[in-house]
Protein backbone atom coordinates (compact mmCIF):
# COMPACT_ATOMS: atom_id res chain seq x y z
CA UNK A 1 0.00 0.00 0.00
CA UNK A 2 1.21 3.12 -1.20
CA UNK A 3 1.99 6.18 1.49
CA UNK A 4 -0.75 8.41 0.51
CA UNK A 5 -3.16 5.83 0.22
CA UNK A 6 -2.23 4.49 4.27
CA UNK A 7 -2.76 8.23 5.10
CA UNK A 8 -6.14 8.21 3.42
CA UNK A 9 -7.42 5.26 5.20
CA UNK A 10 -6.01 6.76 8.47
CA UNK A 11 -7.83 10.09 8.19
CA UNK A 12 -11.24 7.87 7.57
CA UNK A 13 -10.87 5.54 10.07
CA UNK A 14 -10.31 8.72 12.67
CA UNK A 15 -13.34 10.51 11.10
CA UNK A 16 -15.32 7.62 11.39
CA UNK A 17 -14.53 7.48 15.16
CA UNK A 18 -14.84 11.12 16.09
CA UNK A 19 -18.81 11.00 14.15
CA UNK A 20 -19.23 7.67 16.81
CA UNK A 21 -17.72 8.85 19.70
CA UNK A 22 -18.31 13.05 19.80
CA UNK A 23 -21.45 12.71 21.01
CA UNK A 24 -20.93 10.52 23.58
CA UNK A 25 -18.07 12.99 24.94
CA UNK A 26 -20.23 15.78 24.82
CA UNK A 27 -22.92 13.79 26.62
CA UNK A 28 -19.89 13.27 28.98
CA UNK A 29 -18.18 16.41 29.01
CA UNK A 30 -21.73 18.65 30.59
CA UNK A 31 -22.60 15.79 33.18
CA UNK A 32 -20.25 17.68 34.95
CA UNK A 33 -21.82 21.49 34.00
CA UNK A 34 -22.86 23.19 36.94
CA UNK A 35 -25.04 25.55 35.01
CA UNK A 36 -27.95 22.72 34.37
CA UNK A 37 -28.07 22.80 30.73
CA UNK A 38 -25.71 21.09 28.10
CA UNK A 39 -24.75 24.47 26.73
CA UNK A 40 -22.37 27.14 28.61
CA UNK A 41 -19.94 24.94 30.28
CA UNK A 42 -20.33 27.22 34.25
CA UNK A 43 -18.28 25.33 36.00
CA UNK A 44 -16.85 21.65 37.37
CA UNK A 45 -19.70 20.00 39.32
CA UNK A 46 -20.35 16.15 40.73
CA UNK A 47 -23.73 17.10 41.62
CA UNK A 48 -25.89 15.27 39.09
CA UNK A 49 -23.41 12.37 40.38
CA UNK A 50 -25.00 12.37 43.59
CA UNK A 51 -29.06 12.68 42.50
CA UNK A 52 -28.52 9.22 40.31
CA UNK A 53 -27.33 7.80 43.14
CA UNK A 54 -30.72 9.55 45.45
CA UNK A 55 -32.79 8.63 42.76
CA UNK A 56 -33.89 5.55 44.21
CA UNK A 57 -36.53 4.69 41.13
CA UNK A 58 -34.33 5.42 38.73
CA UNK A 59 -31.93 2.75 40.23
CA UNK A 60 -34.84 -0.04 40.34
CA UNK A 61 -35.17 0.74 36.19
CA UNK A 62 -31.33 0.23 35.75
CA UNK A 63 -32.00 -2.81 37.97
CA UNK A 64 -34.94 -3.51 36.13
CA UNK A 65 -33.36 -3.57 32.88
CA UNK A 66 -29.94 -5.42 33.24
CA UNK A 67 -32.30 -8.04 35.14
CA UNK A 68 -34.87 -8.27 31.96
CA UNK A 69 -31.09 -8.07 29.95
CA UNK A 70 -29.21 -10.88 31.51
CA UNK A 71 -32.28 -13.09 31.43
CA UNK A 72 -33.79 -12.77 28.26
CA UNK A 73 -29.90 -13.35 26.78
CA UNK A 74 -29.50 -16.20 29.03
CA UNK A 75 -33.01 -17.98 27.82
CA UNK A 76 -32.47 -17.14 24.23
CA UNK A 77 -28.90 -18.33 24.35
CA UNK A 78 -30.54 -21.60 25.24
CA UNK A 79 -33.24 -22.11 22.68
CA UNK A 80 -31.69 -20.44 19.91
CA UNK A 81 -28.47 -23.16 20.44
CA UNK A 82 -31.11 -25.78 20.18
CA UNK A 83 -33.06 -23.96 17.25
CA UNK A 84 -29.69 -23.60 15.42
CA UNK A 85 -29.00 -27.40 15.59
CA UNK A 86 -31.95 -28.76 14.79
CA UNK A 87 -32.16 -26.50 11.53
CA UNK A 88 -27.96 -27.17 10.93
CA UNK A 89 -29.28 -31.30 11.37
CA UNK A 90 -32.53 -30.77 9.12
CA UNK A 91 -31.76 -32.94 5.83
CA UNK A 92 -33.97 -31.72 3.56
CA UNK A 93 -32.87 -28.04 1.71
CA UNK A 94 -36.46 -27.18 1.47
CA UNK A 95 -37.38 -26.95 4.87
CA UNK A 96 -33.95 -25.80 6.21
CA UNK A 97 -34.60 -22.68 4.12
CA UNK A 98 -37.51 -22.14 5.02
CA UNK A 99 -36.89 -21.72 8.82
CA UNK A 100 -33.85 -20.14 8.26
CA UNK A 101 -36.13 -17.70 5.86
CA UNK A 102 -38.57 -17.20 8.66
CA UNK A 103 -35.41 -16.54 11.31
CA UNK A 104 -33.81 -13.80 9.01
CA UNK A 105 -37.69 -12.11 8.68
CA UNK A 106 -37.91 -11.35 12.09
CA UNK A 107 -34.37 -9.82 12.14
CA UNK A 108 -34.70 -7.47 9.41
CA UNK A 109 -38.37 -6.47 10.23
CA UNK A 110 -39.42 -3.34 11.71
CA UNK A 111 -39.53 -2.95 15.48
CA UNK A 112 -42.51 -1.35 15.22
CA UNK A 113 -43.91 -3.68 13.71
CA UNK A 114 -42.66 -6.43 15.98
CA UNK A 115 -43.70 -4.03 19.25
CA UNK A 116 -47.31 -3.78 18.05
CA UNK A 117 -47.74 -7.12 17.22
CA UNK A 118 -46.41 -8.18 20.78
CA UNK A 119 -48.96 -5.92 22.02
CA UNK A 120 -52.08 -7.20 20.50
CA UNK A 121 -50.90 -10.52 21.26
CA UNK A 122 -50.28 -10.02 25.21
CA UNK A 123 -53.67 -8.25 24.90
CA UNK A 124 -55.62 -11.18 23.61
CA UNK A 125 -54.15 -13.64 25.85
CA UNK A 126 -54.85 -11.50 28.67
CA UNK A 127 -51.12 -11.36 29.96
CA UNK A 128 -50.93 -8.16 31.86
CA UNK A 129 -47.86 -5.50 30.63
CA UNK A 130 -45.01 -5.11 32.69
CA UNK A 131 -42.15 -7.24 33.50
CA UNK A 132 -43.38 -10.77 32.10
CA UNK A 133 -44.50 -9.19 28.70
CA UNK A 134 -41.35 -7.25 28.45
CA UNK A 135 -39.18 -10.45 29.08
CA UNK A 136 -40.84 -12.57 26.71
CA UNK A 137 -40.88 -10.13 23.86
CA UNK A 138 -37.27 -9.64 24.31
CA UNK A 139 -36.32 -13.36 24.49
CA UNK A 140 -38.10 -13.75 21.49
CA UNK A 141 -36.34 -11.07 19.49
CA UNK A 142 -32.97 -12.29 20.71
CA UNK A 143 -33.62 -16.21 19.38
CA UNK A 144 -32.97 -15.52 15.59
CA UNK A 145 -29.61 -13.50 16.78
CA UNK A 146 -28.69 -16.82 18.57
CA UNK A 147 -29.29 -18.81 15.65
CA UNK A 148 -27.31 -16.53 12.97
CA UNK A 149 -24.54 -16.35 15.55
CA UNK A 150 -24.08 -20.16 16.02
CA UNK A 151 -24.83 -21.26 12.92
CA UNK A 152 -22.17 -20.14 11.03
CA UNK A 153 -19.72 -22.73 13.73
CA UNK A 154 -21.78 -25.30 13.41
CA UNK A 155 -21.06 -24.93 9.39
CA UNK A 156 -17.53 -25.15 9.96
CA UNK A 157 -17.55 -28.27 12.06
CA UNK A 158 -16.96 -31.67 10.07
CA UNK A 159 -19.03 -34.59 10.22
CA UNK A 160 -15.74 -36.64 10.64
CA UNK A 161 -15.54 -34.92 14.23
CA UNK A 162 -18.80 -36.57 15.10
CA UNK A 163 -18.54 -39.93 13.05
CA UNK A 164 -14.85 -40.23 15.51
CA UNK A 165 -16.72 -39.87 18.87
CA UNK A 166 -19.32 -42.05 17.93
CA UNK A 167 -16.79 -44.81 16.99
CA UNK A 168 -15.00 -43.92 20.10
CA UNK A 169 -18.04 -45.33 22.17
CA UNK A 170 -19.73 -42.07 22.81
CA UNK A 171 -23.47 -41.29 23.22
CA UNK A 172 -25.67 -39.24 21.61
CA UNK A 173 -25.56 -37.15 25.09
CA UNK A 174 -22.12 -37.00 25.14
CA UNK A 175 -21.38 -35.96 21.07
CA UNK A 176 -23.30 -32.78 22.36
CA UNK A 177 -22.23 -31.94 25.58
CA UNK A 178 -18.25 -33.30 24.37
CA UNK A 179 -17.86 -32.28 21.01
CA UNK A 180 -20.77 -29.86 19.61
CA UNK A 181 -21.38 -27.85 22.24
CA UNK A 182 -17.34 -27.17 23.29
CA UNK A 183 -16.73 -26.50 19.02
CA UNK A 184 -19.70 -23.76 19.39
CA UNK A 185 -18.64 -21.98 22.22
CA UNK A 186 -17.71 -19.30 20.33
CA UNK A 187 -21.06 -18.53 19.17
CA UNK A 188 -22.83 -19.42 21.99
CA UNK A 189 -21.16 -16.37 23.64
CA UNK A 190 -21.12 -14.21 20.82
CA UNK A 191 -24.84 -14.81 20.46
CA UNK A 192 -25.03 -14.57 24.00
CA UNK A 193 -23.57 -10.75 23.85
CA UNK A 194 -25.43 -9.58 21.23
CA UNK A 195 -28.87 -10.70 22.55
CA UNK A 196 -27.50 -8.75 25.77
CA UNK A 197 -26.77 -5.68 24.12
CA UNK A 198 -30.15 -6.06 21.71
CA UNK A 199 -32.03 -6.08 24.83
CA UNK A 200 -30.03 -3.09 26.85
CA UNK A 201 -30.62 -1.19 23.84
CA UNK A 202 -34.09 -2.04 22.30
CA UNK A 203 -36.80 0.96 22.95
CA UNK A 204 -39.43 0.47 20.15
CA UNK A 205 -40.76 -2.96 21.45
CA UNK A 206 -39.99 -2.33 25.02
CA UNK A 207 -42.50 0.99 24.49
CA UNK A 208 -45.10 -1.52 23.06
CA UNK A 209 -45.07 -4.26 26.02
CA UNK A 210 -44.10 -1.92 28.88
CA UNK A 211 -47.12 -1.14 31.34
CA UNK A 212 -47.70 1.12 34.52
CA UNK A 213 -45.25 0.38 37.27
CA UNK A 214 -42.05 -0.81 35.44
CA UNK A 215 -40.04 0.59 32.88
CA UNK A 216 -36.60 0.20 31.18
CA UNK A 217 -33.83 2.41 31.02
CA UNK A 218 -34.56 3.31 27.25
CA UNK A 219 -38.28 4.04 27.71
CA UNK A 220 -37.73 6.24 31.05
CA UNK A 221 -34.58 8.51 29.13
CA UNK A 222 -38.19 8.73 26.40
CA UNK A 223 -39.93 9.69 28.97
CA UNK A 224 -37.77 12.35 30.80
CA UNK A 225 -36.50 13.89 27.35
CA UNK A 226 -40.10 15.09 26.53
CA UNK A 227 -39.84 17.14 29.23
CA UNK A 228 -36.37 17.95 28.90
CA UNK A 229 -33.34 16.24 29.87
CA UNK A 230 -31.52 16.40 33.26
CA UNK A 231 -27.93 16.48 33.31
CA UNK A 232 -28.63 13.39 36.03
CA UNK A 233 -29.32 11.49 32.94
CA UNK A 234 -26.17 12.53 31.23
CA UNK A 235 -24.14 11.32 34.68
CA UNK A 236 -26.20 7.97 35.18
CA UNK A 237 -25.04 7.25 30.71
CA UNK A 238 -21.52 8.42 32.01
CA UNK A 239 -21.27 5.81 34.04
CA UNK A 240 -22.88 3.22 32.11
CA UNK A 241 -20.22 3.96 29.45
CA UNK A 242 -17.09 3.77 31.60
CA UNK A 243 -18.36 0.48 33.18
CA UNK A 244 -18.66 -0.62 29.40
CA UNK A 245 -15.04 0.21 28.47
CA UNK A 246 -14.00 -1.51 31.94
CA UNK A 247 -15.54 -4.67 31.04
CA UNK A 248 -13.73 -4.31 27.57
CA UNK A 249 -10.62 -3.62 28.86
CA UNK A 250 -11.00 -6.67 31.40
CA UNK A 251 -12.05 -9.09 28.34
CA UNK A 252 -9.16 -8.14 26.76
CA UNK A 253 -6.99 -8.51 29.09
CA UNK A 254 -8.70 -11.91 30.39
CA UNK A 255 -8.46 -13.11 26.39
CA UNK A 256 -4.91 -11.67 26.30
CA UNK A 257 -3.47 -14.00 29.07
CA UNK A 258 -5.69 -17.18 28.14
CA UNK A 259 -4.36 -17.21 24.47
CA UNK A 260 -0.59 -16.56 25.33
CA UNK A 261 1.33 -19.72 24.77
CA UNK A 262 2.07 -22.05 27.46
CA UNK A 263 5.85 -21.94 27.23
CA UNK A 264 6.06 -17.90 27.08
CA UNK A 265 8.16 -16.86 29.84
CA UNK A 266 9.63 -20.34 30.90
CA UNK A 267 13.64 -19.95 31.00
CA UNK A 268 15.31 -23.35 29.73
Amino acid sequence: MSKGKWRLSNLYLIAVFVILYAPIFYLMFYSFNSGGAMRNFEGFTLEYYGEVFQDTRLLIIVLNTFVIALLSAAISTIIGVMGAIAIHYIRSNRPKGTLLTLNNVLIVSPDVIIGASFLILFTIAGIQLGFVSVLLSHIAFSIPIVVIMVLPKLQEMGGSLLDAARDLGASSWQVLTKVILPYIKPGIFAGFFMALTYSLDDFAVTFFVTGNGFSTLSVEIYSRARQGVSLSINALSTLIFLFTVLLVIGYYFINRRNNRPAGKGVRA
